[in-house]
């Protein structure tokens, strides 16, 4: 892991991915998902006090009546001034419209995290890295299924896409 770069809150977003009642409850590595949604939790608190942007992407299946007790993100995450994105797809960006919403915003860097490293969280990665955006991924707001599927990620692939770095790390200028 790197030093976090110096980051413009008004030009960067925090993407946490699928903190939903029902993925946070999952058996989750190298970490809970208590543990990974209460270093999200304070990696918003910390956007939000300076003034960046939180977006929570959630995630929905298509063509079902209703979804799955527990779709919903877990409650209080969140806030006023946030932007929730719902997905259909593994990634935040396919069909939802969150390129142009980030844009509009002059929005450049993305600090990403969520659930699951090696699905949702890479799979947005590889879409923003694809449109531009500079990366930067807060290893402790994250897990998988399993510590080797998120260490491949972590390890192999984030560093060729931007900064691995963790939350505690992160710093506005």
């Amino acid at each position: 892991m790197t030093a976090a770069p110096v980051l413009d809150p008004r030009r960067t977003a925090l993407i946490l991915v699928d903190l939903m009642d029902r993925v946070v409850a999952l058996p989750l590595e190298p970490r809970k998902g208590s543990e990974v949604l209460a270093a999200a939790e304070e990696s918003a608190r910390l956007f939000r006090r300076a003034g960046a942007l939180v977006v929570l992407v959630r995630v929905e299946r298509p063509a079902v009546a209703e979804q799955p007790p527990g779709s919903a993100l877990v409650t209080g995450l969140l806030q006023d001034g946030d932007l929730e994105v719902v997905k259909r797809t593994l990634g935040a960006f396919q069909g939802t419209g969150l390129d142009e919403r980030l844009r509009e915003r002059g929005i450049t860097t993305l600090v990403l995290g969520g659930v699951a490293t090696n699905l949702g969280v890479e799979s947005t990665a590889r879409a923003a890295a694809d449109l531009g955006y500079d990366l930067v991924f807060a290893e402790d707001t994250m897990a998988a299924f399993t510590t080797a599927e998120h260490e491949a990620s972590v390890r192999l692939d984030f560093p060729r896409l931007g900064t691995v770095t963790r939350s505690t790390e992160l710093a506005f200028g």
